[in-house]
């Protein structure tokens, strides 16, 4: 790969894999305004480390209390963070029970090659994101946490199977219609993304396995890279939602999909969605 498409790649996939203004939007502009072939299966899982490890060096602290705390419950002992490491595996069964069910039946490469979905999602989750980030209560914080509202934030995860909608963005939205504060709603998301990322890291590095794919010194600079542009854009995000509201990135969403729309009605040829 040329080191332009390497700097973009990791520039897009650390930044839209933890906002929520959805990755497979921008990842369908990429050929489009570039020309560049499709950067492989071994590349995309290249990346996808590259974002996992960022998440678990930012909430490192968090990580370490959730493994003390399954660590606790193995050995009979009850702890919040015990209780919490359930939660996430709670929340995290949805996404893999329909990924499983929706791949068997060869839903996800239907809509993969249909991007007028990708654009109609970001408009339309672009605007419940502004309007449950609006309308929705701030007097939870992830202390208040329980079976339910981590099960429904994982059936919206689960959701986010479909190109467009954006894991971190409709998990954000459900979490803030349930009343959790906006940096509390980040911070679950991103946790409960940790075993989503890394579940879809395994499967496309099983996809590139099959394939025969070897691992170029291009591929491990995009990891790295990418690594640097998440956990900035972590650390970002963290702030930005201590003192602003989800409306600039719901606008964007809102934008993205219309220029998205425009290109489709056009003519312009998209590509798959990876």
């Amino acid at each position: 790969m040329l080191i332009l498409q390497i700097v973009v790649l990791a520039l897009i996939q650390g930044i839209t894999e933890f906002l929520p203004i959805s990755s497979s939007g921008h990842l369908l502009l990429v050929p489009v305004l570039t020309g560049w072939p499709d950067q492989g299966v071994l590349t995309d899982v290249m990346v996808h480390m590259g974002s996992f490890l960022a998440v678990i060096v930012y909430f490192w602290k968090d990580c370490v209390n959730l493994l003390m705390g399954l660590v606790d419950l193995a050995r009979g002992r009850r702890s919040a963070w015990g209780r919490l490491a359930l939660l996430i595996v709670l929340g995290t069964i949805p996404a893999v029970v329909a990924g499983v069910l929706l791949d068997k039946l060869g839903f996800m490469d239907l809509v993969r090659q249909m991007p007028i979905i990708v654009a109609w999602n970001a408009i339309v989750f672009g605007i419940l994101l502004y309007v449950c980030d609006r309308f929705g209560m701030s007097t939870r914080r992830m202390a208040d946490m329980t079976w339910v509202p981590a099960l429904i934030i994982g059936l919206a995860q689960a959701v986010a199977l479909i190109p467009g909608v954006s894991r971190s963005g409709i998990t954000m939205t459900a979490a803030r219609a349930l009343g959790f504060e906006r940096p509390e709603s980040a911070r679950f998301a991103f946790l409960l993304g940790i075993p989503a990322i890394a579940g879809a890291g395994v499967l496309k590095l099983g996809e590139a396995v099959h394939t025969g794919a070897h691992v170029s010194f291009g591929m491990v600079l995009t990891m790295i890279l990418t690594f640097f542009v998440a956990l900035g854009t972590i650390t970002v995000l963290m702030k930005l939602v201590r003192h602003m509201s989800f409306l600039p990135f719901a606008i964007y969403r809102v934008a993205l999909g219309v220029v998205l729309l425009a290109l489709i009605y056009s003519g312009m040829p998209l590509g798959a969605v990876n």
